[in-house]
């Protein structure tokens, strides 16, 4: 189950990142400005480590799928030691059962391990396929909003910064709008959840 939290956290990742890399608005900004000032207007990054440390709706899923894992592995693991205990009883009474029964034991405990390996297996589907449906939310979330605060801020193209995969090696920090998407994302999210 942290395999799952891990994948959603690098696959929600890629996703803003593939959000934010957005060309917005062909129409020139209305203002008169400088060639410099056009050049800072057109072109913005978003730094997509902060927005997702400081974006509430993620950091709701991220605690949501952290609790479902959590759970899901002490459910697990429960079933995982009740199977073990049965397991130990069978080896200590083994010498006492006739072959018939030990057969029939050794039998219905291997359907047990199977059908305890399918409920492993089932949960971490169920958990991904409502990871990548959240993941599918969030992108949609931010793509849309940038593409709204882009056409507002007459933003011609929002690029996006991250440590952990610098696609911008560097960029002036007054390029940097993460404060104000992260912020205007957040207000989104307050009025979506009153």
């Amino acid at each position: 189950m942290k395999k799952a939290l891990a994948t959603l956290t690098k696959f929600t990742a890629a996703l803003v990142l593939a959000a934010v890399v957005i060309s917005c608005n062909k129409e020139q900004p209305k203002t008169a400005v400088s060639a410099t000032d056009k050049k800072t207007e057109l072109i913005v990054f978003v730094n997509s480590d902060s927005l997702l440390n400081n974006y509430e709706y993620f950091k709701t899923i991220k605690d949501k799928f952290q609790a479902k894992s959590k759970k899901a592995q002490t459910d697990l693991t429960s079933k995982g030691t009740a199977f073990q205990r049965e397991v130990a009883a069978y080896q200590q009474s083994a010498a006492n059962l006739s072959a018939e029964q030990r057969a029939a034991t050794e039998e219905r405990l291997a359907r047990k391990q199977q059908e305890l390996a399918a409920f492993n297996q089932n949960a971490g589907n169920a958990l991904a396929s409502e990871e990548a449906a959240e993941n599918e939310k969030l992108y949609n979330k931010v793509s849309d909003f940038l593409k709204k605060h882009a056409k507002t801020k007459g933003y011609k193209m929002v690029l996006t910064y991250s440590k952990a995969n610098p696609t911008v090696l560097f960029a002036d920090e007054s390029l940097d709008v993460t404060k104000e998407v992260v912020s205007g994302l957040n207000d989104e999210y307050k009025k979506e959840n009153k």
